[in-house]
């Protein structure tokens, strides 16, 4: 089972007429499913320059600055990485 609910609409195009704390400038793909993602979930994140990020934990995702927070499970354990949404390629949501 997925930690992430496939089934919550998009309020990508609402930002228009609603304040919600999705309505931000954190734009794309992975902004929008990292703010569903489940804290705690475990990824791979892909960023845009072709490094990876394995065995990460995901905390959360501010949506006024994009930044979103990881917990290094393996390189450094007990280390926070802190990306920009928007550099983030894809990432790869660990089966449970």
């Amino acid at each position: 089972m997925s930690n992430f609910d496939h089934s919550k609409k998009c309020h990508c195009h609402d930002c228009g007429k609603s304040k919600d704390d999705h309505c931000d400038k954190c734009k794309g793909c992975i902004c929008d499913t990292l703010r569903k993602l489940q804290t705690q979930t475990e990824v791979d994140v892909f960023l845009d320059g072709g490094q990876v990020l394995e065995d990460v934990r995901f905390i959360n995702l501010n949506n006024k600055n994009c930044c979103a927070y990881f917990v290094d499970l393996e390189t450094e354990p007990g280390s926070t990485l802190i990306v920009d949404c928007q550099k983030i390629a894809a990432i790869r949501i660990e089966a449970d």
